[in-house]
């Protein structure tokens, strides 16, 4: 029996996805996140795809590729920032969960596997993993953490990131398109 290898991003997507919305398929509830739970996973979730960046910068040498990490890196760090200034005006410490520490393991298997493809297969392994994580980022945001948000100015921070995952995702998925000549 042949066995069936899938992309890193499918195995994340469906981890994360998984993991989220397992309780909502069994419980009727999501898991259940206080404020300083959310600001741990969006603070991680943001800082993993910096991380991801990061590789496709050593990496790639697609000029269309680097672009797009690059936008990665500065917007995801912008992201960051605000959330840190809003922890630090509310004096909330991000708090370790189940959820954070799951975007954290999920990650590092990434980019050990980026790592590890040739520059011939790297560009394309990024780009379909930064698709496949945004789609997760934003359904685990619209789903999960807005609705669990207590306080209004972290929900509204994570309500105004929305539009700008959304804005990556189609990049993402223009830069996929050229990659594979569509």
């Amino acid at each position: 029996m042949k066995k069936i290898k899938f992309p890193m991003a499918i195995v994340i997507v469906l981890a994360i996805t998984t993991m989220l919305f397992a309780g909502t398929i069994y419980a009727q509830q999501s898991p259940k996140l206080n404020d300083a739970e959310i600001a741990s996973a969006a603070v991680v979730a943001n800082q993993n795809d910096i991380d991801f960046a990061k590789v496709a910068k050593q990496k790639s040498k697609n000029a269309e590729v680097i672009k797009f990490a690059e936008t990665m890196m500065r917007d995801h760090q912008a992201v960051i920032d605000q959330a840190v200034a809003l922890v630090t005006k509310l004096k909330v410490t991000p708090q370790d969960n189940a959820v954070s520490k799951k975007l954290a393991s999920d990650a590092a298997a990434t980019s050990k596997m980026l790592l590890a493809k040739s520059a011939k297969d790297f560009d394309k392994a990024y780009i379909d993993n930064e698709v496949a994580y945004h789609k997760a980022v934003i359904a685990a945001v619209e789903t999960v953490l807005i609705p669990q948000a207590t306080n209004g100015e972290l929900k509204a921070l994570l309500q105004n990131v929305v539009p700008a995952l959304k804005a990556h995702l189609e990049h993402a998925e223009m830069v996929q398109k050229t990659l594979s000549g569509k």
